[in-house]
Formats: C-alpha cells, sequence, structure tokens
C-alpha cells in the first residue's frame, strides 16, 4: 500500500494525482541522463502493475483517489526521450494531466478494466498521446 500510495503522497489533503505528477517531474529533472531516467520508467510503471491492483483491493474501492503510483508512473512515461527543456516540461506537464483527465479512446475502455490494468493503463495510454504530442512539439520547433 505505501508504495502504490507513493509513500503518503496518494493521501494528500488537495489533488493527490497532480502532486504525484509533480513528484515525476522532479525525477526527470533530477535524472538527466536518458537512459536511467527509461530505466526508472520502466521499473517504476512495472511496479504500478504490482501494486496497484493489490491496493485497490485492500482499499475496496476500484481505483481509489489514494492509488497514485499509476500517474507518478505516467508521468515519467510523458518525458520518455524528451530533451531537458523547462518549456518541454511544463508543456508535458499539463499534457498528461489534461489527456489523463480527458480519458481519450482507448483509455476510457482502459479504464473500465477490473485490477491493475484498469488503474495503470488509462495513465499509460494519456502518458502515450502526450509523449507523441511532446515530440512533435520538439521536432517541430513549435516552442520558442
Amino acid at each position: 500500500m505505501t508504495v502504490a500510495t507513493l509513500f503518503g503522497i496518494g493521501r494528500s489533503p488537495i489533488m493527490p494525482g497532480t502532486v504525484s505528477c509533480l513528484a515525476g517531474l522532479l525525477v526527470f529533472m533530477a535524472l538527466r541522463n536518458q537512459i536511467w531516467f527509461a530505466a526508472a520508467a520502466l521499473a517504476v510503471t512495472v511496479l504500478a502493475f504490482k501494486v496497484s491492483g493489490k491496493a485497490e483491493e485492500e482499499l475496496g474501492q476500484k481505483d481509489h483517489k489514494y492509488i497514485v503510483i499509476d500517474d507518478f508512473a505516467g508521468m515519467l512515461l510523458t518525458y520518455l526521450f524528451i530533451p531537458f527543456d523547462y518549456r518541454f516540461l511544463l508543456v508535458g506537464f499539463f499534457l498528461f494531466r489534461m489527456l489523463d483527465m480527458l480519458k481519450v479512446y482507448p483509455a476510457n475502455l482502459i479504464e473500465r478494466k477490473s485490477g491493475a490494468v484498469g488503474v495503470v493503463g488509462d495513465d499509460i495510454m494519456a502518458a502515450v498521446y502526450a509523449n507523441v504530442v511532446l515530440h512533435f512539439v520538439v521536432a517541430g520547433g513549435l516552442i520558442k
């Protein structure tokens, strides 16, 4: 349960999912090496699948608001292979949060699944979308 709540961040009285995303942003800022960051993002994502289903059972509620490791993993995946630049940090943060809330297809279907797939899967989809948009922004020089 401790890992699923990201060591208590999920119990934050104010926007626990957003707070966990801020933690993900800090990890990106701390791990500037793309290989180390990719390894960390992959490890956290695997860990999210391992712990979120069990935490959901313990809490007795589907995708309980205390479970935030899925948001944290999604935030990390959003920044995969994105250059370290504060402009991209900001755009990526808001892109992921917006896409996670909107549940763009197929995230809306994945979210309905039971267990870890439903908890983590929609965040992975939001992260994939956010990451692709960020790569287009970077490649197209859309932020000056």
